[in-house]
């Protein structure tokens, strides 16, 4: 009988091992999923997610920290057995990490920062973003009065790319070649805020800036209408990142100076790989790519650091001939032999 009943425990212990090796159901939970990007992510992760017999669900907490709290809250009681969470806010995030922990449902930190050892930061190297915006920028203005459109306050890449564009310039800072006429947090990474942020620049200037070093593809399209409006889009240099398509087309046009392209569709894909390893029960540290990174704050993290690519008017075609836009989409309104792509 005792053996019996050992047998019978085995077996429940080996079918418990079963579940909880096979990830059935993953949850990903959007910041906002307006931004025109994280539709690219979204169809990766379904795809990875699809490839490998689980289920995608998901929730968008529409720029609202607090909504997110409870949209990570009913993914688990979907059933979600491993999350994906793109933070609203780093910080308000940590409650729904921990009750993820709580419930033994591991947590891959998706694009942005959570600052907890217990989540899976998943990103590109945002400092390199903030390089090279700088040094595409500086390349065509390399002194003069600049503006600065950051991301949100709320998002701690914000900081990173910032801290990035300043290690290329702040020599040139320095000397006095470049002046920092403004600086400013978009809210929301909203167009329309970074837009008001940039008029409220050029005002307080007198439209006397010379270049903007914009933090995203949203931020950079407000800050070119406001420069518009002014009669200085196309002659003032302008970054921005994620290769919108708009942006792409800006680029075109000569209205957008560079896009930093992070092809989320990797991203996508490998945050659902991580997710279902870690609901396999895989150590973080044993991830294929993780490597142990120290936060600003001093936590010490699992993470993996994609490489960005400069997208400008020279090399548009890399991004067209990798099939993430038409050749169509770039080179709309463009005038004829003054873009190579579009030829």
């Amino acid at each position: 009988m005792k053996a019996l009943k050992l047998a019978l425990a085995g077996a429940v212990f080996t079918m418990a091992g079963a579940t909880s090796v096979l990830a059935q159901t993953v949850g990903v939970s959007w910041s906002n999923f307006q931004e025109e990007r994280w539709k690219t992510d979204e169809a990766a992760i379904k795809e990875a997610l699809e490839k490998a017999g689980a289920t995608y669900i998901s929730a968008d907490a529409q720029s609202s920290a607090a909504k997110q709290l409870t949209d990570v809250e009913s993914l688990i009681s979907q059933g979600a057995e491993a999350l994906i969470i793109l933070a609203q806010d780093s910080a308000a995030i940590g409650p729904a990490v921990q009750t993820a922990v709580n419930n033994g449902i591991p947590v891959v930190g998706y694009d942005r920062l959570i600052e907890d050892p217990n989540a899976f930061y998943l990103t590109f190297d945002n400092k390199e973003v903030g390089r090279i915006q700088a040094r595409e920028v500086q390349k065509v203005q390399p002194e003069g009065n600049y503006a600065f459109i950051k991301g949100s306050s709320a998002d701690p890449n914000a900081d990173f790319l910032f801290s990035g564009q300043m290690e290329v310039l702040q020599e040139a800072i320095d000397s006095g070649k470049i002046k920092n006429v403004g600086e400013a947090y978009t809210d929301g990474w909203l167009p329309a805020n970074a837009q008001q942020n940039m008029e409220q620049i050029l005002t307080a200037n007198n439209n006397e800036v010379d270049a903007v070093v914009a933090s995203n593809d949203g931020t950079a399209g407000g800050a070119i209408a406001a420069l518009e409006a002014q009669g200085l889009a196309g002659t003032v240099p302008v970054s921005g990142q994620d290769a919108d398509q708009a942006a792409l087309n800006r680029i075109a046009r000569g209205t957008q100076t560079v896009s930093v392209w992070k092809d989320s569709r990797e991203l996508g894909k490998r945050a659902a790989e991580i997710a279902l390893e870690l609901a396999k029960g895989t150590a973080m540290n044993e991830i294929e790519g993780a490597e142990g990174w120290e936060s600003p704050n001093g936590q010490d993290l699992q993470a993996i650091f994609l490489k960005p690519v400069a997208i400008t008017k020279d090399n548009l075609q890399t991004i067209i001939d990798a099939g993430w836009v038409s050749k169509e989409t770039v080179c709309q309104g463009v005038e004829a032999g003054s873009v190579p792509a579009c030829d």
